[in-house]
């Protein structure tokens, strides 16, 4: 039996080929009867490009209505491309939600023209459906202004200024219609991170729920549905809190980047979430995200040492809880994800650090030694620069085909 990692074939010690021999047709059996294949529908969320209040000067963005960047509409047709390349086109997405405002409403139809490629009789802008409340958080009186603007610590102070962006209910002084950038309801005059969550909770019930679920008159039954929902950093954290129970003092912690495709598959007929929960420091998660070549360097924060994902992945393949890992318990935890994230059409879908785990599983091979997390944590910094960098010359999407 030929081991397949990163595009190299490995073949088995001598040692190894009668344990092996004896135990993998047993294995095959025991997975497939212990593991149907589920009948899933699929939730894509999307944050919105990069915006011109994003970036180095980033401003409190909120309601105004800010366009796209170059570099915004390039990292949309990136995430376009992506999903195609998943086996995502756009004629298997039934239904795309988005917000009021332009700089998620252009994502929206830029990564789904994307997705079409040169069929792009394959979609159009009737299945794109707005609704305000997934408009990004409001931000009261501070919003428009710079986030690191000198006279607003001053004014408020630094704490004050921390909690409104980073705690749960802490949000900033109401505007009033005297501000620059006032408008009527249905927007708020401010909101806490939990005020923006009620209402994007309440767009999921009322509309993206019964379209990924319910509706009768879409292309596809609910089985085999795709919908995307692109957003923004706040609605689709408030939507990812919910699908995995993240306690409210964790969920200003999750992170969501531009345009990185994150995907929540739920079981057709009970609703709850079909894949394997990867435990960790926000409680745990059953999304998996798409990496690519374009988009890898904005989920950097996520893989270096204390970023959620490799903290989560540890976690979960940590069989017997010694918050150590050997070799045989990554590649146990490897195999049962890449079982975990298989479509309905036989695609691997990227989990952003298995590739990662893998070239550390044939490490630990080699020696016979267990990790701690520290040390996970710090060969999957010293892997990820080397999957930016391959010294092979390939480049970080090839070992993306992989999985």
């Amino acid at each position: 039996m030929i081991r397949v990692c990163c595009g190299r074939l490995y073949p088995p010690s001598s040692s190894s080929l009668t344990t092996i021999t004896n135990t993998t047709t047993k294995s095959i059996l025991h997975t497939k009867n212990q593991h149907p294949r589920r009948n899933v529908s699929t939730l894509i969320l999307l944050r919105h490009g990069e915006s011109q209040w994003n970036g180095i000067e980033a401003r409190f963005t909120g309601w105004c209505d800010i366009p796209l960047t170059v570099r915004g509409r390039v990292e949309a047709v990136a995430a376009g491309q992506l999903l195609r390349s998943r086996n995502f086109r756009a004629s298997r997405v039934d239904v795309a939600f988005t917000s009021n405002l332009q700089r998620a409403s252009e994502t929206c139809e830029l990564v789904l023209a994307s997705a079409a490629g040169p069929d792009q009789h394959t979609w159009s802008a009737n299945r794109i459906r707005h609704d305000w409340r997934l408009n990004e958080r409001h931000y009261g009186v501070v919003q428009g202004l710079y986030k690191n603007d000198p006279d607003l610590a001053a004014k408020y102070g630094t704490k004050t200024v921390m909690k409104w962006r980073r705690s749960f209910r802490g949000k900033p002084p109401p505007m009033d219609e005297s501000h620059e950038y006032y408008e009527p309801p249905p927007a708020p005059l401010t909101e806490s991170l939990e005020d923006c969550q009620r209402r994007a909770l309440d767009c999921y019930h009322d509309s993206i729920a019964p379209a990924l679920f319910d509706e009768k008159d879409l292309p596809t039954p609910p089985h085999q549905r795709n919908v995307i929902v692109v957003a923004h950093s706040n609605t689709i954290r408030s939507l990812m809190a919910h699908f995995d129970d993240v306690p409210p003092d964790l969920i200003p912690n999750l992170h969501v980047p531009n345009s990185v495709p994150i995907l929540y598959r739920f079981d057709a007929e009970t609703k709850a979430a079909a894949s394997m929960k990867l435990e960790g420091r926000a409680g745990g998660s059953h999304a998996r995200w798409l990496i690519s070549a374009e988009n890898h360097l904005r989920v950097r924060d996520a893989i270096k040492p204390g970023g959620m994902l490799t903290r989560a992945l540890f976690e979960a393949m940590d069989s017997d809880r010694n918050k150590k890992l050997s070799a045989e318990e990554i590649e146990a935890g490897v195999r049962e994800l890449m079982r975990d994230t298989t479509d309905d059409g036989g695609l691997r879908v990227d989990c952003v650090v298995l590739a990662i785990a893998k070239k550390v599983s044939r490490e630990l091979a080699a020696t016979q030694e267990e990790i701690t997390l520290e040390e996970f944590e710090r060969r999957a910094t010293i892997e990820y620069e080397e999957l930016e960098q391959p010294a092979s010359g390939g480049t970080i999407a090839d070992y993306g085909r992989f999985w």
